[in-house]
């Protein structure tokens, strides 16, 4: 599992040949992570991560200057879902740490048929 300190920074996802990407973050207090890439129509991905204290959460994407929510959680330590893409775009993984502690996530990505 690559490792990476967050400090407001974007990761680009790093695809295996098995269709799958691993990663964990130690988020600063006050920061965020965010673990992005590019994904074409029809795509799907399953995604899954946990962290050792509370985070907030989203899977997003940009629309001009709105951005577009396809999954949100508030102060969660573990959530999963599948993102359907919808249309070609940049989707990004976020984590954002209102903690006064740094955090540790992570997280696991799967492309599906």
């Amino acid at each position: 599992m690559l490792f990476t300190t967050a400090r407001a920074e974007l990761v680009d996802v790093q695809w295996q040949p098995d269709g799958s990407s691993q990663r964990e973050f130690q988020v600063a207090p006050g920061k965020f992570a965010e673990w992005c890439t590019k994904l074409r129509q029809g795509e799907k991905v399953k995604w899954e991560f946990d962290s050792d204290a509370p985070l907030n959460f989203n899977v997003h994407y940009h629309e001009g200057k709105e951005a577009r929510y396809p999954a949100k959680h508030d102060a969660a330590t573990k959530a999963e879902g599948s993102l359907e893409v919808a249309a070609d775009q940049h989707y990004c993984w976020m984590w954002s740490n209102k903690t006064t502690s740094t955090a540790t996530a992570r997280s696991v990505l799967r492309k599906v048929q």
